[in-house]
Formats: structure tokens, sequence, C-alpha cells
């Protein structure tokens, strides 16, 4: 469960250190007080997109940090302990906003990627919308409701991994029959273009080399020239040559190093340096000796170069990429030589893949017919308490058109519902109105959330468009959800907030030039007030107060789960 919510420096909340107990939690307050900000921390530090917008003014950076105890997430345990960032009981999740909307992430003060935080928060907190309703109108939504409730993403799994090897083998088999059409011309073609490039020997090609040889031999000239110029410079000239030039230092140095013996290391310094510049003269003679000039390699390497520019032009490659494409056409011309034999393979492939989808397409849909009789049921019984008393709520489950392999099985899911006697079930979108629509995804968020294994359930404002004593069943349907679990629900609606087990107020202060808003738990004698304004709106009178002090002593509020810890 999330013990602690602190926050710093985002958007309206400059500070707030806020600790939360087991069992249902409501947050009310005034409309625009900042109930959406406490929701908008908790999303970013569970992994939601980021934005420098979320920085409060003037500030650098924004911080949001959660607290859990792992006691009632074993899934979440498992993960940290799998990714190597478990931390024993407890689990610390850090989220940091700069100014420039970049962020960091951390799990128990280790840094983490996104996608990993991501991950560790589908196993801590699960988060129903506003506009869960209107998400429910999605056929595809309406089909992961089904199979989540039925627990069968194991085999939606295996059934979505059978479709993208059906459908890689399909794809393939379809090229070739239809390559196979025009293979003759396009082996002949093939066979040109690799006979072409063959010519170049690619076993020991290596077009750099080639310019470098070029090069050489057309500056050879330059290099003869130059090179017997360093060789008369450095050690043949009879007069000025720099060996003479060493040798008469060395033997004057030399002459007077009896008088001054520091100058010995010198002399031996310059006579390496007469040594290694004879060396150099030596080599330099050697390597212009067996320079000679070659008219019919120059003609050759001209060639062979002009040859590989033109491939390279009529192939829109890079001189460099040849080799690659040599390989690359004798893959292809292979493939098609071979393509019979590929395509007999790839028929007794796909036609295994495609009996293998259909034995666990129809587990799949097995598996969601007996499933959606149980949860029709249950959301029929509860739309009814929900102020819906003639109400039907059906899931239609019917084989697609089609006998292709699809993505998620080969069925066509659709809630239907009938909200009066005598009329036939018909789509959500044709019959239900916006207050029933809400009631329905209510019921539906309710009954799924009973099998799940996340321990804190947070709703916020999925009441909406409900009222009356309607709404006091909703408060009692949330309540009893908190008896296994942690329940968070942001409201309008006293009904509701009258069945919390902690109750906390946002409000906002415009004490300072940046607005602020802040979160406090409120005692007993406070929740009278704030469910009084709820019902009563500006005038709060003696009656309201009286109305709100019975509701609040009609409820369990204070009762928590025997054995459970209450916060930090």
């Amino acid at each position: 469960m999330l013990l602690n919510l602190t926050i710093i420096d985002l958007a309206v909340v400059k500070s707030l250190d806020l600790d939360l107990e087991v069992g249902m939690s409501v947050l009310t307050g005034e409309t625009g007080a900042g109930k959406s900000i406490l929701l908008t921390a908790l999303g970013l530090a569970l992994g939601d997109r980021a934005d420098s917008g979320y920085v409060r003014p003037d500030c650098k950076r924004a911080e949001v940090n959660l607290e859990f105890d792992l006691g009632d997430a074993p899934d979440a345990k498992q993960w940290l302990q799998d990714n190597e960032l478990d931390d024993e009981q407890h689990c610390l999740i850090r989220r940091i906003v700069n100014q420039d909307g970049r962020s960091k992430a951390y799990i128990n003060n280790r840094p983490v990627t996104l996608q990993y935080l991501q991950q560790l928060s589908e196993k801590l907190v699960e988060i129903h919308g506003q506009h869960a309703h209107l998400t429910l109108l999605n056929s595809d939504e309406q089909r992961r409701l089904l199979d989540a409730y039925a627990k069968n993403q194991g085999l939606l799994d295996q059934v979505n991994t059978c479709f993208k090897q059906w459908q890689l083998s399909h794809k393939e088999l379809a090229n070739l029959i239809k390559a196979s059409v025009d293979q003759t011309e396009r082996e002949e073609l093939l066979r040109y273009q690799i006979e072409e490039l063959q010519q170049l020997d690619f076993s020991q090609y290596s077009y750099a080399t080639l310019l470098e040889e070029h090069s050489r031999m057309a500056n050879l000239g330059q290099i003869l020239s130059t090179g017997q110029a360093q060789v008369d410079l450095l050690y043949e000239s009879d007069e000025n040559s720099v060996n003479q030039m060493l040798s008469h230092s060395v033997s004057e140095l030399t002459g007077i190093a009896q008088y001054a013996p520091e100058l010995s290391e010198i002399c031996t310094l310059l006579s390496e340096a007469q040594i290694q510049t004879e060396e150099a003269a030596i080599q330099l003679r050697r390597f212009l000796e067996s320079q000679e000039a070659d008219p019919q390699r120059m003609d050759a390497l001209e060639n062979q170069i002009g040859v590989i520019q033109n491939l390279s032009r009529k192939h829109h490659v890079s001189p460099d990429e040849l080799p690659e494409l040599s390989e690359k056409l004798d893959v292809e011309l292979d493939s098609l030589t071979h393509s019979e034999e590929r395509i007999e393979i790839l028929k007794a492939e796909t036609a295994q893949l495609l009996e293998n989808y259909y034995k666990l397409a129809d587990k799949l849909s097995e598996q969601r017919r007996s499933t959606a009789q149980k949860l029709q049921g249950l959301i029929s019984d509860m739309i009814k308490e929900l102020g819906m008393p003639q109400g039907e709520f059906l899931v239609d489950i019917a084989h697609l058109e089609t006998d292709a392999p699809k993505l998620n099985g080969h069925d066509k899911i659709e809630f239907l519902v009938s909200a009066n006697p005598g009329l036939p079930p018909k789509p959500l979108t044709k019959v239900a109105s916006g207050g029933e629509l809400s009631r329905i995804s209510l019921a539906i968020q309710v009954i799924t959330s009973n099998d799940k294994t996340t321990p804190t359930l947070i709703f916020d404002e999925v009441d909406s468009g409900i009222g009356g004593g309607v709404a006091e069943i909703v408060g009692q349907k949330l309540r009893s959800l908190s008896l296994t679990r942690q329940v968070m629900c942001v409201t309008h609606l006293p009904q509701v907030a009258a069945q919390a087990h902690q109750h906390l107020y946002v409000e906002k202060s415009n004490k300072t030039d940046i607005t602020s808003s802040s979160v406090r738990v409120l005692s007993h004698d406070e929740r009278i007030e704030e469910i009084a304004r709820m019902l009563g709106g500006v005038t709060i009178t003696a009656n309201t107060r009286a109305h709100a002090k019975e509701m609040l002593s009609q409820s369990t509020s204070g009762t928590l789960l025997e054995g459970t810890t209450t916060g930090k």
C-alpha cells in the first residue's frame, strides 16, 4: 500500500508531506482547489510523461516521492528482486522534473529508466480516470476488460505470438510466389550483375589501397626529386650536409669537454643524432632506389579505379559497399534458385502455424465465453443496485466474419445493455445516457477490481453523473473494495466522502503572488463541516450539519481491518 506522498514545487503545490492509511481515503475540496494536481503528481511518479510546465514558477525543479509497504504487493516485491532493486519491505519511488522538461527516476535511490518505473508501477497502483466511461465505448477497451477479468493474458500472449509468426511466414510466402512469376528474368539480371562485380576480385579488394598506390605512382617524379634532395642534405653533400655539421660540432665540443665535463652528455647526444641521421639517409636512399616508374601498372590502376567508380554509380552505392552488394545479390540469386523448395517449406510452416493459431484462439474464445457469463451476471446485479433496477448487462462474443487470423483472437466482443424491460439489448453507444454510462463503468471497475492483485486503487471522480441514494451505494461499494486493498477516491459526493476511513481536504491559498494548494487530514468535527459544505453549498445550516453528522455516524468510517497498520 501507499504509505506516504511527498511533493516539492509541483505546479500549485509548494510542499506537501502526506501520510496515507489503509482502507478508503477520499479527497475533497472546492472546485479548482487543486485535487487534480495530486493525481498528476501520482501519475508523474508512476511513469507519466514529464513536462517543464509541472515545475512551480521561480523554482529549479519539481520532485515527487512515494513510499510503499510491499506487504500486500508480492508481485512488485518479486519484480524488485528480479531486477536487483529490492530494499527489504519498503519501496521508495522518486521522480524529479527540471525546468527544461528533462526528468530523472529512482527506485530505492537507484536511477532507473522510465520503462522500468512503469513496469513496477503497474504492480503497485491502478488509476481509474474520471473519463473511464468514455473509454468504455471503445471495443478494444471492452475486450481488454474481459480478458483482464478472465486472467487471459498468458493465453492472449500465445495467440498473438503465433499470429505474428504466421504473419511473417505468410508474407514471405506471398512474396516468393509473386516473385516466381518473373523469376527467370530476375535470375538472368542477377547473374549478369554478379559477373560484372566479380571482375573486381573481392578477395583482395581495397579501394583505399588502390587510390593510395595510384596517388604514389602519379606523384613519383616529385617523390624521387624531393627524396634525393633530402639524401644530399642529410648525408651526401660534401660541404654542408647535416652529417658533416653534426660531426664538426661533436669534434669541437669534445675538444673543450676536458675543461667542462658537463658537455660530455651533449657530445653523446650529438653523436647519437649523427648516427640516426646517417641511418635515415641510408633508408631514404634505399627507398628511392626501389621506386621505379611502371606505365603499364599505372594504366592498370586507372582502368580498375574507373571500373569501380562506374559500378558504384550504376548501383548507387559507395565503392566500399560493392563487396556487400555482391554478397546481397548472391543471396538473392540463391534464394530464387531454391525458391521452389522454400515455397514448399513455407506452405507447410504456414499451415502448421495457422492450425496452432486456431487451436489457441478457440481456447481463448472458450475462456472468454465462460467468463462473460459470470461477469455479465455480476455487473447486471450491480447496476441494479446503482439505480438501474431493470438494467441488464450482456457481453456479446461473436466470431469475426473473416477466417484470416487476427491479433487478439478471432472474437468480436461488444458490451450490450438493456435499460428498460421489453427492449432488446443494444451497444452502449446507442442505449446508455451519460449517467447510465457512469454507473455501468463504475460497476465494471468495482467488479473487475475484486480479482486484481494491485494493492492500491485510485478513483478520480468516477462517480460523476450519480447522486441521491445511488451515491450512497457507490460509496459503500468503494468502501467494500477497501476491505482487501487501499482505495483512494477524488469525489464531489458527500455520500461517498462519508464512507471513507480517512478524509483529505484540499484547499487553495492566494496569500502570496503565486497561488498554492495544500492538503490536510480532517478530524471528525472537520469532516462534519466539509460534508455539510458538500451537502449545502454556500450556506451551511444546523440541519445540514445534523444531516452530515448522521451520514458519518451511519458509516463505519472509523473501523480499520484487524491486524493492519495505519501508515507511518
